[in-house]
């Protein structure tokens, strides 16, 4: 199965690293991938997904947010805001250059830029929504905790993944002020929402509020015994990927 790999441009100037992931066969559906809080579009759980889907017929466009991963930029300058508008970015050139994306995945905080995005790409059907907070506010508080510096001083480090990142008090304010239950709200597409009962990140009443507000038509699946970002279980990729491919053709056919 080839991957393709490109830079695109997003609207502040900078290069965001994509791969795309695609089967010998056309592709029946086109997908983007993104990716959770300070990680990459290279996280295992994402790279195995988006190959098993691809497998299936779906082509994904995984990609890093700026100054993640291959990208270019600064993390720090980065925010909620940012994010949304690089998958943009990558929805733009995936319409220009290979097809207008059908169906939006993100997993944790990828999922809510996905969830503020879908409604400004309207070639998109689908949205798989995988370990995603129903709020942005409690990252906030988190990052703050960390490293109370960044309110008191703008700027602080904080150590996620056994990495220290940079986060700067304008990063928080967006975090804080993103009212991400009017985005919920405003779904119109088809929603499956995937979340682990037992995710000790994320508490699974996120899966919950998600579901209950949500404005798409929507389904829930939870992940038994998976951790945050499917780790500990080399088995829950196969079944999450699985999950979306027979979900996404009651939508795809009709």
């Amino acid at each position: 199965m080839p991957s393709q790999r490109h830079f695109v441009p997003n609207s502040f100037g900078e290069q965001l690293a994509v791969i795309v992931e695609t089967s010998i066969e056309p592709a029946k559906t086109i997908a983007m991938f993104s990716h959770c809080f300070t990680c990459s579009k290279d996280l295992k759980a994402i790279v195995k997904i988006s190959r098993r889907l691809a497998s299936h017929g779906i082509a994904v466009a995984r990609f890093d947010f700026t100054g993640l991963g291959d990208s270019s930029g600064q993390f720090s300058d980065s925010n909620f805001e940012t994010n949304v508008a690089d998958a943009l970015s990558v929805s733009d050139w995936l319409t220009n250059h290979i097809g207008a994306p059908q169906l939006l995945i993100g997993i944790s905080l990828g999922g809510a830029a996905m969830i503020s995005a879908a409604k400004q790409i309207e070639s998109v059907k689908g949205l798989v929504s995988l370990a995603t907070p129903s709020c942005t506010k409690h990252l906030a508080e988190f990052l703050v905790k960390q490293s109370p510096e960044i309110e008191s001083e703008g700027i602080g480090q904080v150590v996620i993944g056994g990495r220290t990142h940079q986060i700067k008090k304008q990063m928080i304010e967006s975090l804080r002020k993103r009212n991400l239950d009017e985005d919920i709200v405003r779904l119109s597409m088809h929603h499956l929402i995937l979340h682990s009962p037992i995710d000790e990140t994320l508490g699974f009443y996120h899966a919950e509020n998600l579901f209950r507000n949500s404005g798409g038509i929507k389904s829930l699946v939870t992940l038994d015994g998976a951790d945050h970002l499917l780790m500990n279980q080399p088995e829950d990729v196969e079944f999450v990927a699985d999950q979306i491919e027979v979900w996404s053709r009651r939508w795809r056919e009709r």
